[in-house]
C-alpha cells in the first residue's frame, strides 16, 4: 500500500523541462525567484507603459531631488554636531576666531572650511531642497490644471499634498540647524507664532523647545525631527505614492488611439529607465553646477545666533515666505478679556496659513461633489477646457505671490526705493483683490482659447494665402486641420450643470430641496453653465461649413 501510494505520488509530479542554470548568477536568481516571486513581479511591472510627454518629468525631478537630499544629508550628518553646548572657535575662518558659539554652528563652519568638499555638499543639499519643494509645487499644479487628481487618484493627491507640506517644514527645520543669526531669527519668529495660539501655545512651545527660548534643546530636537521623523514619514508617503502610480495606470493627454482604457507610450524597461537614468544625472549635474556657482546660506557672514541681535535682510526660504507675509501685513490687533490677551496680529495669520494650504488638499473632493461624477478618468483635461478650475488655480498662485511680496516688503522697499508702509498697504488690498482679478482674467482667457479652437475646427487654420474671388472680394485661404488635431481639440467632455427638481411634483406638492442641494446646483451652474464653457462644434456644423458654404 505504501509503495503504491509512493508510486502514484511520484507519477503525478511531472519532470521539469527547464534547462539547468547557465551560471551561478542565474542559479541565484532562480533561488530568489522561488522564494520571493521576483520574476513574476518584474514581468508584470517592468513592461508597464509610461506616456512620453515633458510635463510628466516634473514628478521625476521631485523624486531625483529627494534622492539627492538624502545622499548629501547622510554625508553632512557624519560631521555635524547637533549640540547647543558653547565652544570658542579656533579654526581656519579667521574672522570668527575667539568668538563663543554653539557646537552646531562651529561644526557647520568646519564642514564649510575644513571638510574636503563639505561646502559643496552643503550647497547641493540646500539647493536640492529648494528645487525639491519648487518641483513638488509645480508638479501638483500640473496635476491640478489637467484634472489628473480625479477618481481614482484622490488619495494619491492627498499623499502629494502631505509630501509638499512636510517638505516645507523639513526645509525650515533644516536651515534652522546651523544656529546662525539668520536661522535663529526664524526660530524666534516661529516661537512667537506658537505662543500666540490660545490655550495650547505654551505647551507646544515647551514640547518643541524644552524650555524658555533659546534654551539648549532646540538644535538636538530639530535635528531628530529633520533627519529622522519627517524624512521617515516622507519616505513612506513617497513609496505609497509610487505604488499607487503603478497601480492606477498613468494619465495621458487626449489624442488618436488614446482612451480611458489604455496607455500609449514607452515601456518602463528598457526605454523609460534609460531615459530616467540619464535625466537623474542631468538634474544632479545642474544642481551641482548651481551649488558650485551660486552661494546659498553663507552662515559665516551672519555669525552665531544671539537673542539680542537680528540679521539684516532676514528672510526665510521662498516656500515659507508667504507665511511671514501673512504676519507682516496683519495689523497688530489685540483683544483683552477676562485677564487674558489674544494677539490677533499673529493668531489670525496662523489660522489662515493652514487654510491656504488646505485649499489644495480638499479641492478634488469638492469638485467631485459638485460634478457628481463617479467615473474613472485617465485622459487629461486641457486647462482651457476647465475655465473655472484653471481660474481657481491661477487665483491661488496669485495669492501666494502677493503674500511673498508681503514677506519681503523690507527688501522691496530698500531695493526699489519705495515706502515699506505703501508696500504693506498694497499687499493688504491685493490679498482680497488680486485673486479675484486673476480668476476673472484667467477664466475669460480660457473661454477665448475655446472660441479660437472652435473657429479652427469649423474654418481651419489661417494659411497666409490671399485669394481674390470673382466678384472682387479678397479672402484668406484656410486649411482644414489634420484629423489628429481635430481629435485632440474636440475630445474633451462638456458636463451639463445639475438641475434642481421641479418646484412642485405631478400632484402639485411642493418639492423640498435642502440648502446643500441648492448650493450644489449653483456651484454646478458656475462650473458648467453657459458662461463657463463654449459649446463644442458639432459634426453637423463641421460638415455644413466644410461642404462649401462659406468655407475657403
Amino acid at each position: 500500500m505504501s509503495s503504491a501510494s509512493s508510486a502514484t505520488t511520484g507519477a503525478s509530479k511531472p519532470a521539469s523541462t527547464r534547462a539547468k542554470p547557465a551560471n551561478k548568477a542565474e542559479a541565484a536568481a532562480d533561488w530568489a525567484d522561488g522564494r520571493l516571486g521576483i520574476y513574476s513581479l518584474a514581468k508584470a511591472n517592468l513592461r508597464k507603459i509610461f506616456p512620453d510627454h515633458w510635463s510628466f518629468m516634473l514628478g521625476e525631478i521631485c523624486l531625483y531631488t529627494f534622492i539627492i537630499i538624502i545622499l548629501t544629508g547622510v554625508y553632512l550628518t557624519l560631521f555635524f554636531k547637533p549640540s547647543m553646548g558653547e565652544v570658542v572657535y579656533h579654526g581656519s575662518y579667521a574672522p570668527l576666531n575667539g568668538i563663543r558659539m554653539s557646537e552646531a554652528y562651529a561644526s557647520t563652519i568646519d564642514i564649510s572650511f575644513e571638510v574636503r568638499g563639505g561646502l559643496l555638499i552643503r550647497q547641493i543639499h540646500h539647493w536640492a531642497a529648494l528645487v525639491f519643494v519648487a518641483a513638488m509645487l509645480v508638479h501638483m499644479m500640473r496635476v491640478f490644471f489637467t484634472g489628473a487628481f480625479r477618481k481614482p487618484r484622490e488619495v494619491n493627491w492627498v499623499f502629494g499634498f502631505l509630501l509638499l507640506v512636510l517638505g516645507m517644514f523639513d526645509g525650515f527645520f533644516g536651515y534652522s540647524l546651523p544656529d546662525d543669526l539668520l536661522s535663529g531669527t526664524g526660530i524666534r519668529f516661529m516661537e512667537g507664532a506658537i505662543l500666540a495660539v490660545p490655550l495650547v501655545g505654551t505647551y507646544i512651545q515647551m514640547f518643541l523647545f524644552g524650555g524658555q527660548f533659546p534654551g539648549v534643546d532646540i538644535v538636538p530636537r530639530f535635528f531628530t525631527i529633520h533627519v529622522l521623523l519627517i524624512p521617515g514619514i516622507m519616505l513612506g508617503l513617497l513609496v505609497a505614492h509610487l505604488i499607487l502610480v503603478f497601480y492606477h495606470k498613468h494619465t495621458q493627454w487626449a489624442g488618436p488611439g488614446k482612451t480611458e482604457k489604455n496607455v500609449v507610450g514607452m515601456p518602463l524597461m528598457p526605454v523609460y529607465m534609460a531615459k530616467a537614468g540619464g535625466f537623474f544625472f542631468l538634474v544632479f549635474g545642474i544642481i551641482s553646477a548651481m551649488s558650485a556657482i551660486a552661494t546659498i546660506n553663507p552662515i559665516w557672514a551672519y555669525g552665531p545666533y544671539r537673542p539680542d541681535q537680528v540679521s539684516t535682510d532676514a528672510q526665510p526660504d521662498w516656500y515659507m515666505g508667504f507665511s511671514e507675509g501673512l504676519i507682516r501685513i496683519m495689523p497688530g490687533w489685540e483683544i483683552r478679556a477676562w485677564g487674558h490677551t489674544l494677539n490677533m496680529g499673529v493668531m489670525v495669520p496662523l489660522a489662515i496659513f493652514p487654510m491656504v494650504l488646505a485649499a489644495i488638499a480638499v479641492y478634488p473632493f469638492i469638485e467631485s461633489w459638485i460634478t457628481g461624477d463617479k467615473r474613472e478618468h485617465h485622459i487629461l483635461d486641457r486647462p482651457r477646457n476647465a475655465p473655472v478650475r484653471t481660474g481657481l488655480g491661477a487665483a491661488w498662485i496669485s495669492l501666494y505671490l502677493v503674500l511673498l511680496v508681503g514677506g519681503g516688503n523690507d527688501l522691496f522697499a530698500t531695493h526699489l526705493h519705495l515706502s515699506i508702509n505703501d508696500i504693506t498697504y498694497f499687499v493688504r488690498v491685493g490679498f482680497f483683490v488680486v485673486p479675484v482679478l486673476t480668476f476673472w482674467i484667467t477664466k475669460r482667457w480660457c473661454l477665448g482659447l475655446q472660441r479660437r479652437d472652435k473657429e479652427k475646427v469649423l474654418h481651419g487654420r489661417e494659411t497666409g494665402v490671399i485669394k481674390r474671388l470673382p466678384h472682387g472680394e479678397f479672402v484668406e485661404v484656410h486649411a482644414q486641420l489634420p484629423q489628429d488635431q481635430l481629435h485632440t481639440i474636440t475630445a474633451h467632455e462638456q458636463p451639463q450643470p445639475l438641475e434642481l427638481p421641479a418646484e412642485v411634483d405631478e400632484n402639485g406638492v411642493a418639492a423640498k430641496t435642502s440648502i446643500l442641494q441648492r448650493t450644489r446646483a449653483k456651484l454646478s451652474k458656475g462650473y458648467f453653465g453657459e458662461t463657463s464653457q463654449i459649446a463644442k462644434p458639432t459634426a453637423e456644423e463641421h460638415h455644413e461649413i466644410t461642404s462649401g458654404h462659406g468655407h475657403h
